[in-house]
């Protein structure tokens, strides 16, 4: 699904002294030796790169973590099926999938190594579970690159995307358990989504606009259901409160499951919470 929201970029809201701070503490404690975490985050629009809060949030997040070896992203801005393996070419292409924004927003580079090693150990987990194929001049949406460029700006880890072949919460945690082995390996699984996302439903595009009613009664719903590790709960997501305004199509909803299947471990950790444009940026780790 293509961006949506309005070009205007809003003003921004104050940073409080300790954002950076509070962000890496939850991080740290959502983390434990020799794994690597991992992590379902709200990607933003393009403009998120010129938000203070967050790109402070994203960084810190970033930093508290051991650096990956590679990353995995399932972003959900790629839908297709079967599974399919995108780019693993040095500075692969990026999508701009999104439009109406000024122009620097498409000049945005990103020149990561390829990940062509990560590609093969994917084909070999999901041997038996899911059809593989491969689009090798599929690069990294704005879902993948808009928050590694903020992350890992130094764009010198390798990097792979992968497409979601369904929205089916059960068959896409059951992908995610097949891929748990690579975290042993150094690699950050990311789930890149929004957590609410009701686009058609926003009033005002302001960073400070009210969030919706919608909005955080479905937040506040999805925390306490990964606070308890609730993944029934979560896979019903479609009876939650506010959910068919938070999600009128699911995509943005559906990375989660990919992070959650990843883990078999200890309580999802919330590392970032609160509201951009009155849609909810909760984002967490698993360890």
């Amino acid at each position: 699904m293509d961006e949506e929201l309005k070009s205007e970029v809003p003003e921004h809201e104050a940073v409080p002294a300790r954002a950076a701070a509070v962000v890496a503490e939850r991080a740290i404690a959502g983390t434990v030796p020799d794994r690597m975490p991992a992590m379902y985050l709200g990607h933003g629009a393009p403009p998120l790169v010129d938000d203070p809060l967050w790109t402070i949030q994203l960084a810190a997040w970033a930093g508290a973590l051991p650096k990956p070896a590679a990353i995995l992203v399932v972003s959900a801005h790629w839908e297709a099926a079967p599974l399919t393996i995108g780019a693993t070419a040095d500075a692969a292409p990026l999508v701009y999938d999104f439009w109406g924004f000024p122009e620097r927003y498409y000049r945005a580079t990103y020149p990561a190594p390829g990940a062509r090693a990560l590609a093969a150990k994917i084909r070999a987990l999901l041997s038996g579970t899911e059809q593989v194929a491969d689009a090798p001049d599929r690069g990294l949406d704005h879902g993948a690159y808009v928050p590694l460029t903020v992350m890992y700006p130094a764009a010198d880890i390798p990097v792979l995307q992968v497409s979601m072949p369904t929205l089916d919460p059960a068959r896409l945690l059951r992908i995610g358990a097949a891929l748990r082995p690579l975290r042993d390996e150094g690699v950050l699984i990311m789930g890149s989504g929004f957590l609410t996302h009701g686009l058609p439903f926003l009033r005002e595009f302001r960073f400070d606009a009210p969030p919706p009613g919608w909005s955080t009664e479905f937040d506040q719903w999805a925390g306490e259901a990964l606070d308890q590790g609730d993944v029934d709960a979560l896979a019903g997501f479609l009876r939650a409160p506010g959910a068919r305004y938070a999600h009128p199509t699911t995509e943005h909803f559906a990375p989660l499951f990919v992070t959650l299947g990843a883990s078999d471990g200890p309580l999802p950790v919330t590392t970032i919470t609160g509201y951009w444009l009155g849609l909810a940026k909760r984002s967490f780790q698993v360890a």
